[in-house]
């Protein structure tokens, strides 16, 4: 019987080295925000910008061209210069692809950054006022906002030797309303949890990097986001962590076409917000 043993080096790395990188870097248009209104924009991967009328938070910001060896092949939504004043930094885990020390100083300009126990060694002199770490289920308060840290099935290592990071996801509460931003994670029981213990309405789930070349399972795959969708009781699904990165074996266009697919299948297809990146969303 024939066996074909799998290649990332070559059947992912080398290939996409000579892959032009897509998507424009337009100067975006940030709408007015009322008050009760989020506007979202996808920068690309995991990062995010969120405003509220009165705060702009940006999560696992990241404006890398190149993780190490690994280039980014779809542009960011817009250059890091077009971003307004940010409020608040949210910071999901240590890996390099939510973690970017060149982004974060770029950012930085003595304002709070919240990050996982054990991350915040990583963060401290980049330029940020206070850095608060929590723990799963803590929460901070700014102002109107309220930012808790929830559990995810990951792992927070930066490198071999620091296993004492943490990692999740962050809910973000503002009049009344919850988005969850789950950071990595394989699908796990915690999402019905997290759904329990906040009224989330929009979820921003990881669909992407579900074929790694370790094997590991750390991230959740299409299908699996729609069942965290689900269980988690939100009302819409944002999908985020795929087409920037070959992170996995899959295909770049892959986890958007099972995602939907299984999305009509399960009846929620009406619910799912696809973005594109560099254009805000009022909701």
């Amino acid at each position: 019987m024939a066996w074909h043993r799998r290649n990332f080096l070559t059947q992912v790395l080398i290939p996409s080295l000579f892959t032009k990188r897509s998507g424009d870097e337009a100067a975006p248009r940030f709408p007015k925000i009322r008050p009760g209104e989020y506007a979202i924009t996808w920068i690309g991967h995991a990062s995010f910008l969120i405003q509220t009328h009165d705060y702009n938070v940006l999560i696992d910001p990241n404006w890398a061209r190149w993780l190490k060896v690994i280039k980014r092949l779809k542009q960011p939504g817009f250059e890091i210069h077009h971003l307004p004043d940010i409020d608040l930094v949210l910071v999901t885990h240590a890996h390099f692809d939510h973690l970017d020390r060149r982004t974060l100083r770029r950012i930085a300009s003595d304002q709070p950054i919240v990050v996982p126990v054990g991350v915040g060694n990583l963060v401290h002199d980049l330029g940020f006022n206070i850095v608060h770490e929590l723990d799963y289920w803590q929460t901070v308060e700014l102002g109107s906002l309220k930012i808790s840290l929830t559990p995810c099935h990951h792992w927070g290592a930066r490198f071999l030797a620091d296993l004492h990071r943490g990692f999740g996801g962050f809910v973000i509460e503002a009049n009344g309303r919850g988005i969850f931003h789950c950071g990595d994670s394989a699908y796990f029981p915690g999402f019905k949890e997290i759904g329990e213990r906040h009224d989330i309405e929009i979820a921003l789930l990881p669909i992407g990097a579900y074929d790694p070349p370790s094997g590991r399972e750390v991230h959740m795959n299409p299908e699996e986001a729609v069942q965290a969708f689900l269980e988690l009781r939100a009302k819409k699904l944002v999908p985020m962590h795929y087409g920037t990165f070959r992170l996995g074996y899959e295909p770049l266009d892959e986890p958007l076409s099972r995602l939907l697919a299984r999305a009509r299948e399960a009846g929620i297809h009406h619910d799912v917000l696809v973005m594109t990146e560099g254009q805000p969303v009022v909701l």
